[in-house]
């Protein structure tokens, strides 16, 4: 006997739209929640002297992680929040995509190196020698200068798109990349012409190149929730 339920049009209501600006904001947002939670943690244990991180004379990002409650809540933050800035830029090359941009898949490799490159570095804080010290600098380096080039080919992308909105949006993400990599090249001069002074502000230009490239992703993620970015569940 034949079955009669198989003559039946099959047909499925479309999956909800799940927002993924929320998660961006989340991605972005974590990092700096984390280090200025243990720089205050950090104060409230007396580990560290009390001042404004992004002043000058006052303590580097590595300090508000290596002594006591500090230690484990910097890892304990900054290791989720990197595996959620991979994701990120994974979701930004489709996000690109959609756009009608092209293939964008190498800002995901971007994101991954520059997450698992400050994994490293989390991981190796607050452990002395030669080799902890050299992982560290290494992985800050290679965090900060993939981050930065992902957020300038992102901008780039955005900037070459035909709507005049979308492409004004990219130009504007362009010049604030350009203040970032301003404040690492005037870091670089005063640092050859003035060294005493660069001593003083060297940490706080840490602190300052870490906050411009968190809230350019913040910026992008307000971009993912105005153009509805969103993310669908579906069989194929």
């Amino acid at each position: 006997m034949e079955n009669q339920d198989s003559k039946l049009p099959f047909t499925a209501n479309p999956s909800p739209a799940i927002p993924l600006w929320q998660f961006g904001l989340l991605a972005s947002l974590l990092p700096l929640l984390t280090i200025h939670l243990t720089l205050l943690v950090s104060f409230w244990q007396d580990a560290l002297p009390h001042c404004n991180p992004y002043w000058l004379d006052c303590v580097s990002i590595s300090a508000t992680g290596r002594y006591g409650l500090a230690y484990f809540l910097f890892k304990a933050g900054m290791i989720p929040a990197m595996v959620l800035l991979a994701l990120f830029w994974t979701l930004n090359s489709y996000w690109l995509k959609s756009l009608g941009l092209g293939s964008q898949r190498y800002l995901g490799w971007l994101g991954v190196v520059a997450s698992l490159a400050l994994i490293v570095y989390s991981l190796s804080l607050g452990h002395v020698g030669e080799t902890f010290y050299l992982l560290r600098r290494a992985g800050v380096v290679i965090y900060l200068g993939l981050t930065f080039i992902a957020q300038a080919c992102l901008g780039a992308a955005l900037a070459s798109h035909p709507s005049r909105p979308m492409s004004r949006s990219g130009r504007r993400l362009l010049l604030f990349s350009a203040l970032t990599l301003f404040i690492a090249i005037f870091s670089l001069a005063l640092d050859g012409l003035w060294p005493v002074w660069h001593e003083r502000m060297e940490d706080a230009f840490e602190w300052w190149l870490v906050l411009l490239l968190n809230l350019h992703a913040v910026w992008v993620a307000v971009l993912w929730r105005r153009l509805g970015f969103v993310a669908r569940m579906g069989v194929r």
